[in-house]
């Protein structure tokens, strides 16, 4: 199906050069002289090989359909995951590649959304937020107001991210998938 360029979206799966691509971003750039043009920085499906692609927002590409199914994340299996089919608990191996920065994220019995081009996997999306403890936290500077100032921390899974001053060591929070960012401090 073609569509305008300027309506390519991360996630979605692009056909260019007779390879697949799967989008990883993608930024509307306007200069000050000249026409807009989008910048997509893609992964090629097959080799895993990644590249920047520039296309006048008037162009058009063709995007495939892809097709979603839910899975249940079991365990990792050397360089692929295996997920389970909720219904009839067949597993699904999918290298592990295919995650890219999301991978610290994925956690056991984790509910994800498998997208498919032909029978073949080439994205995983995963839920929007996760739980995580803090396991290292800076103190706090006395002075620092909560308002103002985030202080760095580190993740049960390694991410370090910027958390207000009175989170401590040990507490779990609410990080947000896409950038790794706090959003709140976990009520549980």
């Amino acid at each position: 199906m073609k569509q305008q360029a300027n309506l390519i979206r991360a996630g979605q799966v692009i056909e260019h050069d007779g390879r697949r691509w799967t989008v990883l971003k993608q930024q509307i750039i306007t200069p000050g002289k000249g026409g807009a043009f989008i910048q997509v920085e893609m992964r090629d499906l097959k080799t895993g090989n990644k590249t920047n692609e520039r296309w006048r927002t008037a162009d058009t590409v063709e995007r495939l359909q892809t097709e979603q199914q839910e899975y249940t994340y079991s365990y990792t299996d050397g360089d692929n995951l295996v997920l389970m089919e909720p219904v009839t608990f067949e597993q699904r191996m999918v290298p592990a590649t295919i995650l890219g920065e999301q991978a610290p994220f994925l956690q056991d019995n984790m509910e994800v959304v498998l997208d498919l081009v032909e029978g073949d996997p080439v994205g995983i999306t995963l839920p929007q937020s996760v739980v995580l403890e803090i396991i290292e936290a800076d103190p706090v500077v006395k002075g620092q107001t909560a308002s103002s100032s985030y202080k760095p921390a580190r993740l049960a899974n390694g991410v370090r991210c910027m958390v207000p001053p009175f989170i401590e060591a040990g507490e779990r929070i609410v990080v947000r998938v896409e950038d790794g960012t706090y959003m709140e401090r976990f009520k549980g």
